[in-house]
């Protein structure tokens, strides 16, 4: 029988991640993240209900929470569940967590850029598998957009421009 194994969880990081390294040079992190759910009761009055899940991150994706995530800060994060079992005391434990695969920064609630810097950050793309993502939508990633000085869609878009003007069947979307 086939499985599948996905997580994709939107929520608030609720403490600042501790990025150390394990023995082969490799970066991690463990963060907390915040996910709230609004629902409806049998008699009518919404409940907010907070759950707590524990996230890993791992390589680049690791160093850049380390660098960009705070307390507070709005996080997706798609990753896939494990269970983590272990023996202490001759007492069974477990606990499930989350392994991050991928993680895309949302912005800030203070406005602040990167830890200790001040005035506005700049729009970043997301980090997948240890390497910058773009959003999917066909733009490069947000530090290669602000390098080139701009996107320019008859580059690399793949659509045919030269079309009239103005005509809704021009839009590649």
């Amino acid at each position: 029988m086939a499985s599948f194994n996905k997580v994709i969880l939107l929520g608030n990081v609720t403490r600042d991640p501790e990025l150390r390294y394990i023995a082969n040079g490799t970066a991690v992190t463990d963060i907390g993240l915040a996910v709230n759910d609004r629902r409806k009761t049998a008699t009518g009055e919404w409940v907010e209900e907070t759950t707590f899940v524990d996230v890993t991150l791992w390589g680049r994706t690791a160093e850049v929470a380390g660098e960009y995530v705070t307390k507070g800060s709005p996080l997706l994060i798609e990753g896939r569940l494990k269970l983590d079992t272990w023996e202490k005391d001759g007492k069974k434990n477990s606990k499930l967590r989350v392994v991050g695969e991928r993680m895309q920064l949302l912005g800030s609630r203070s406005g602040d850029g990167p830890r200790g810097e001040g005035g506005k950050s700049k729009p970043r793309a997301g980090v997948r598998d240890g390497a910058p993502s773009g959003s999917g939508s066909g733009q490069p990633p947000a530090d290669e957009f602000e390098q080139s000085g701009g996107y320019d869609p008859t580059v690399s878009s793949g659509v045919d421009h030269s079309g009239s003007v103005g005509s809704d069947d021009d839009i590649p979307f």
